[in-house]
């Protein structure tokens, strides 16, 4: 599993230096090369910089929810939720322990949504600390994914 671990990190990391964002850049490293890649990443922008520069949820952490809906998450009513609740719920826990905060203005200490956070953001090189919370919400999604996973029935089982 630490394989994987760090295999997401750096596909986080890779696809930030790319030019996507926190969100887009999670969702990339968690679902990878899947039919669904190109269609979650595009779902995902809206969550970047905090919900679009609203002082939202930090974009990593919910690019980090979006890959566990795709690995854990449900297609059809009546289908159990548990794993992916519970999967989310660490993931929460534990960047907030990491981070002190889910949201991007407090993580970051400006609003991207105004003329003064952006200079903020540019003058003190705050993508540097997105990238790091990026790679790190690829790595903690994952530990919790594989926390979460059911393990496959038998074969004739």
């Amino acid at each position: 599993m630490d394989r994987h671990i760090h295999s997401a990190q750096s596909k986080a990391e890779e696809a930030f230096d790319g030019g996507l964002y926190c969100a887009e850049s999670v969702v990339r490293a968690l679902v990878g090369t899947s039919a669904d890649a190109d269609l979650l990443t595009r779902a995902a922008t809206g969550f970047c910089s905090g919900m679009a520069r609203t002082c939202g949820p930090c974009g990593a952490l919910s690019g980090g929810i979006i890959g566990i809906g795709h690995v854990l998450g449900r297609a059809h009513a009546g289908k159990p939720v548990a794993a992916a609740y519970g999967a989310v719920q660490e993931l929460i826990g534990e960047f907030e322990r990491i981070f002190g905060a889910r949201d991007c203005n407090r993580l970051l200490g400006c609003d991207l949504g105004s003329p003064e956070g952006q200079t903020i953001f540019r003058e003190q090189q705050l993508h540097r600390r997105c990238r790091e919370i990026t790679a790190l919400a690829a790595e903690l999604a994952t530990t919790a994914i594989a926390r979460h996973l059911q393990p496959a029935e038998p074969a004739g089982a």
